[in-house]
């Protein structure tokens, strides 16, 4: 069996914000949210995509579906040039490509129905011809997502953050997408409801084909539902492989201090192992540090990494390392 198509590319990709600075009217930074990330996902994958806060992992999923214009780079999908299109002619691509976000509270219209929130696009794409045929598909979307028929004349206060997150995954999947980015769409949820939703997620993908970009900080769900892992830091990806080779081997520095915070169930390994706790904090993207992200808070940091920013270079098969020390 061959290797699957790739379904979504993305090459050199920025996306930078402009600051205005304190007190000067016209004098701008530029805030380097995203400062070329390359990777690929195929089709059925999931890949998943971690790192600290404010690394720049939910600005690459946003940039990906065109949310943000990028600075630089570009994202193919299907082996189409997006980047590239203006509004119009990308209009059709809303259709392939969804998101789930991650406050299911603030991302639906607490002023509709679930009935109008999901049945609204269906309209305004043509998937259904009147609002009888709309009523139809807003209830087979929402018995897909483990809800009820009388659930669609509601609205989302009347449920709770795992019901409301349900009803996040049937809109995205009323227009038949092919790749969905889902930014962190349980840390808002309890314990208790985050697997029922990422057991919905894993059914979902498994019956319609789906891909996902499985954006999060939580490194056991990230393992749970990834078949490859990306991890970020300062907007630069440092480490790409399989996500058992990744857990089981990872090279970079700051991938194994971020595994060595992860907390571990059984307590005579939690007693064994041994936490890496970085020095110092972590660089403001408005003034990143020259040559590698990372070199201010690495223990094998040289000259060398000061004057030269690290590629991603294939180590050993599928494992993608950005580290000068550690090839």
């Amino acid at each position: 069996m061959g290797e699957k198509k790739t379904l979504i590319d993305v090459q050199h990709l920025k996306m930078y914000f402009p600051i205005r600075d304190k007190g000067l009217k016209k004098s701008y930074s530029m805030l380097k949210a995203v400062d070329d990330v390359s990777f690929n996902i195929a089709e059925g994958e999931t890949f998943g995509l971690v790192g600290e806060s404010g690394c720049g992992k939910t600005t690459v999923g946003r940039t990906i579906l065109k949310l943000y214009k990028a600075t630089a780079g570009t994202v193919y999908y299907d082996g189409k040039d997006i980047t590239a299109m203006g509004d119009k002619e990308y209009f059709p691509y809303h259709k392939e490509m969804q998101m789930i976000f991650q406050d299911p509270m603030t991302s639906l219209d607490p002023r509709q129905t679930v009935t109008e929130i999901i049945g609204n696009p269906l309209m305004i794409h043509n998937v259904v011809a009147n609002k009888t045929e709309r009523d139809e598909k807003v209830q087979e979307l929402l018995a897909m997502v483990g809800l009820k028929k009388d659930h669609a004349n509601r609205y989302p206060h009347e449920f709770s953050g795992g019901q409301r997150q349900r009803i996040g995954i049937a809109r995205a999947l009323g227009l038949q997408p092919k790749f969905i980015v889902c930014d962190e769409p349980i840390s808002a949820l309890d314990v208790s409801i985050q697997a029922q939703v990422v057991n919905i997620m894993e059914d979902l993908q498994n019956e319609l084909g789906l891909t996902y970009l499985f954006i999060s900080h939580d490194l056991s769900m990230i393992r749970h539902i990834s078949h490859r892992v990306g991890v970020m830091y300062l907007g630069h990806l440092v480490e790409v492989a399989d996500v058992e080779e990744l857990y089981n081997n990872m090279h970079h520095p700051y991938t194994q201090s971020l595994m060595s915070a992860n907390p571990i169930a059984d307590p005579i390994a939690a007693r064994r192992s041994k936490r890496i706790i970085l020095e110092g904090d972590v660089p403001s993207p408005l003034n990143p540090p020259s040559g590698c992200p990372f070199r201010t808070r690495c223990r094998y940091a040289t000259e060398h990494c000061a004057e030269e920013m690290p590629q991603l270079v294939e180590t050993e098969l599928r494992h993608f390392v950005a580290c000068h020390n550690m090839l």
